[in-house]
């Protein structure tokens, strides 16, 4: 039930965020707060800012904990990620991992997997070819 929360919650920030970057492409958008203080369950800061620097638009973003397989859902949903606009997002989905994968879909049908990136160490990842 916690999950499911936290991936509406993620859901509404990226909208809220992607809004944002559309105004201001090359400016920072607000982080989103997970909890009512900000801070995650262990006190560790998840929140990524995503900056497509392709030249493609992004489709879909995901992000899943290293350890697993499987990709969670698209946290753009019926977003885009235009090429130059940039998304903050809390990739903090609860477990307390900090190694994620990264995966990005684009229109031309190009698809970015990137591995092992710790969000607990970095603030921003960029999207380049």
């Amino acid at each position: 039930m916690l999950q499911a929360a936290l991936k509406a919650a993620v859901c509404a920030a990226v909208m809220l965020s992607a809004a944002s970057a559309a105004a201001a492409p090359d400016k920072p958008t607000a982080p989103v707060a997970q909890s009512q203080d900000g801070a995650s369950a262990d006190g560790r800061d998840r929140h990524v800012t995503i900056r497509n620097r392709t030249g493609w638009t992004m489709l879909s973003f995901y992000a899943s904990d290293a350890s697993t397989d499987d990709w969670e859902e698209d946290i753009l949903g019926e977003d885009v990620l235009e090429n130059r606009q940039n998304v903050r997002i809390n990739i903090d989905d609860g477990s307390g991992a900090c190694e994620y994968d990264f995966k990005a879909e684009f229109t031309n049908g190009e698809e970015l997997t990137r591995f092992g990136v710790n969000v607990c160490e970095v603030s921003e990842y960029i999207f380049t070819r």
